[in-house]
């Protein structure tokens, strides 16, 4: 009789094995899948809360340089527009001619086409030269004071102007084409150099938090509160986020003594799940 006959599984044996095989691994997918979910759903929150922090970090910039009282609002719908002045930099100009030169000082009396400033600015290569450029002093957003009137406060579109270094020490030479007569002096002796409107459109409906640049300055911000007005009016457009669930904003503009106030809520969503923030960003008006 022959001893090395070899047995193999028989199907219930195969049976068993896979069944127990089954059990083990739904226990152990039990155990595994609700770490990994919710690992899954830290990583997309965590994702949600830096997009809105970037959304939010980047109005908070453009405001922070905002010239005084430019900022404004308008809201239509699932629509809401901020729009601002954006400053490329700024200085003291001066109101006192230095001994034996009466032509370095700014003239409020009639239009003037050369002044120096007192200290120098520093965010602009020098030689400076723009027509693309505004120079605005003592803008309070008031009619008859408003930058966006494009007059009074504000140099013309068109302007030339060129900033060099002064032969006086420490100071700047700035010079206007044609002259301009600005209407008021700024208690300060502020004066601000602009490159062109910024606005931030928040559009729930679409989704979509866009900020526009590079386009033409117009007193009613109704003819610049919707995508098509302001690609019309040769905005560059920019995709800040495409994950807007819901947004609002709200502007105290405050007093010359008293910072105005930006309030800003943003809710982004991404498959099914919402995180919102709210942000507050103070706006120096001091004209």
């Amino acid at each position: 009789m022959r001893n090395d006959l070899q047995r193999g599984f028989t199907l219930v044996e195969l049976v068993i094995t896979i069944t127990l095989t089954t059990i083990l691994v739904s226990f152990m997918s039990m155990f595994i899948s609700g770490p990994v979910r919710a690992y899954n759903d830290q990583g997309r929150r965590a994702a949600l809360v830096d997009l809105a922090e970037n959304s939010l970090r980047r109005i908070t910039r453009d405001v922070h340089r905002a010239l005084p009282n430019s900022v404004r609002l308008s809201a239509s719908g699932s629509l809401v527009a901020l729009e601002l002045l954006n400053t490329v930099d700024g200085g003291r100009y001066r109101d006192r001619p230095p001994p034996g030169n009466p032509s370095k000082r700014l003239r409020f009396s009639a239009p003037d086409d050369a002044f120096n400033s007192i200290g120098n600015f520093r965010h602009i290569a020098k030689p400076f030269s723009s027509n693309s450029h505004y120079l605005s002093i003592y803008n309070v957003g008031v009619p008859g004071a408003n930058a966006y009137e494009l007059g009074n406060v504000i140099t013309p579109p068109g302007t030339q102007i060129d900033i060099t270094a002064d032969t006086t020490p420490g100071e700047d030479n700035i010079r206007l084409s044609p002259a301009f007569k600005f209407a008021y002096a700024s208690p300060g002796q502020r004066m601000f150099l602009i490159d062109s409107p910024i606005t931030y459109l928040c559009d729930a409906g679409a989704g979509t938090l866009m900020r526009y640049t590079d386009y033409a300055i117009a007193p009613d911000q109704a003819d610049r509160n919707s995508h098509i007005e302001l690609l019309a009016a040769g905005a560059d457009a920019t995709l800040i986020s495409n994950r807007i669930n819901a947004c609002s904003m709200n502007y105290a503009p405050g007093t010359s003594q008293r910072a105005g106030l930006v309030t800003i809520s943003l809710a982004v969503s991404d498959t099914g799940e919402t995180v919102s923030l709210l942000h507050q960003v103070h706006v120096d008006n001091v004209p």
